[in-house]
């Protein structure tokens, strides 16, 4: 009898369901640090709850970037990380956890990280340059055949950073988003803009695993909007479980 109510109360103590998955969020700035990281953090632990997927946040490199945790991730998102965030064993770590399978989100300033690490430079895409002022500008929709794309419209007016950035770092990249340049000024003393395409949004399959990244969130009310917030999701949803709506490959290289 004893054993039979102990069973009964196990079972009325554990959860009824288990979360989709797990995901890590990484903020460690070793440069600029982003006013909006807080309300990063926020709408991601909302959006946990929303989904149905766990969120655990850090900016301690030390206590995460190991074998023994990462392998209780399915997807790492760098939230407006910059500088050299990771030493060389924790890069070593997070190279083994992408190559075993695992999934990589990048936001906004993610590409002003680890600029001298080569691997990551290919991980992340495309790496920052510089800037003009925030501004508003229109979005385009490169391909809507992807998770979280559904709620764009083709050409959307959204004010951001607009970052700019050097050549594509890997050859696998599929683009989602770009700005239209001649809707905002683009010239900053670094340069006049990337011209005809200006990628905003892309991902791509990276040495074994899944890799997103998102131009947008500089303002700390992007965060709020529910178009990106969808926007984001879908590249954590596709980074860790690899599932989309893809039908047919998107382009791989920029449109003329």
């Amino acid at each position: 009898m004893k054993l039979a109510v102990t069973a009964l109360l196990a079972l009325s103590s554990a959860p009824l369901f288990a979360a989709q998955f797990d995901v890590l969020v990484f903020s460690r700035t070793a440069g600029w640090h982003h006013e909006s990281i807080h309300e990063g953090v926020t709408a991601l632990r909302e959006l946990g709850r929303l989904h149905d997927f766990n969120v655990f946040w850090t900016e301690d490199a030390k206590r995460v970037f190991n074998d023994k945790e990462l392998a209780k991730y399915q997807a790492v998102v760098f939230l407006s990380t910059t500088g050299d965030v990771l030493d060389d064993e924790q890069q070593r770590a997070f190279q083994r956890y992408v190559r075993a399978g695992g999934g990589y989100v990048g936001v906004h300033a993610a590409a002003d990280t680890e600029h001298g690490w080569p691997w990551y430079r290919q991980l992340v895409g495309h790496m920052f340059v510089t800037h003009p002022a925030v501004q508003s500008a229109v979005l385009k929709v490169e391909d809507a055949n992807f998770p979280g794309m559904e709620r764009f419209a083709p050409r959307t007016l959204v004010t951001e950073e607009w970052y700019e950035y050097g050549a594509a770092q890997s050859t696998g990249l599929r683009y989602l988003l770009s700005v239209d340049e001649a809707t905002y000024r683009p010239e900053t003393a670094k340069g006049k803009g990337m011209g005809a395409f200006h990628p905003i949004s892309w991902y791509q399959q990276y040495d074994g695993g899944r890799a997103f990244y998102t131009a947008l969130g500089h303002l700390p009310a992007t965060y709020g909007d529910p178009v990106f917030r969808h926007h984001l999701y879908g590249g954590i949803y596709w980074a860790a479980t690899g599932r989309g709506f893809q039908t047919a490959p998107a382009a791989a290289k920029p449109p003329n």
